[in-house]
This record gives structure tokens, sequence and C-alpha cells, in this order.
């Protein structure tokens, strides 16, 4: 667990983030006509966001793949713990419906 201290970890996280919120933000820019905002809040209504993020984070698994290629174990578990934690927050948006 000593991977936590190291700052590739932190860039793994921050890189997740940007790759599933770059993911979310293109999906949403070609699948709708209005703005962000409101189309998350339909997304939102319709019960249909929780799939649509974990669409824009499959972007994350080829920067995991290259980072396990390239020995950046640290910044891979960056990813995988990002990744989880949008698991959790599908969980979360799936439960309260």
């Amino acid at each position: 667990m000593g991977f936590i201290k190291d700052k590739f970890f932190l860039w793994g996280i921050l890189a997740g983030l940007f790759w599933t919120g770059f993911g979310l933000v293109v999906l949403i820019f070609f699948l709708s006509d209005d703005n962000i905002e409101n189309s998350l809040q339909f997304l939102y209504g319709q019960n249909r966001l929780g799939g649509v993020i974990s669409l824009a984070a499959l972007i994350n698994l080829p920067v995991f793949f290259l980072a396990l290629k390239k020995n950046k174990f640290s910044f891979a578990a960056g990813i995988v713990a990002i990744s989880i934690a949008t698991v959790l927050l599908i969980f979360f948006l799936k439960i309260n419906t």
C-alpha cells in the first residue's frame, strides 16, 4: 500500500477523472442537441446518467493498459481507484431511483 503515497497515484486519479469527464462531455455533445447541464438533468431524470457515465469511463481502459505496459504501477493503481469510485457513483445513482 505504499503506492498510495506516491505522487503518480494522485496523477492516476486525476487522469482518470479527466478522461472520464472528457468522455462524458464528448458523449453528451454528440448525442444531445441541448446544452450539457440540461442534458445531465434530463439523463438523471430518466435514470440513464449511470449508463452514460459507465460508457464515458471506458476511455480509462487504454490509459490503464498503457500505464501497465510502461511499468507505471502507481499510476495504474490511481486509474483503478477512480474506476472503483465511478462504480460506486453509478451504484448510488441506480439505488436512488
